[in-house]
């Protein structure tokens, strides 16, 4: 059988962010809404 010659993962395979980091993620897709017109597509953050 054939080996498998990889590179080691460069990500951290548990990768555990702040809290602060998680609570501006869920504010911020929170205040996030588009609009789409036709074939366009807008963004608001609306704080």
């Amino acid at each position: 059988m054939a080996k498998i010659y990889s590179k080691k993962s460069l990500v951290a395979k548990t990768m555990k962010p702040s809290k602060e980091i998680v609570s501006f993620l869920l504010s911020y897709s929170k205040a996030l809404s588009i609009i789409k017109i036709d074939d366009k597509s807008f963004e608001i953050i609306a704080n």
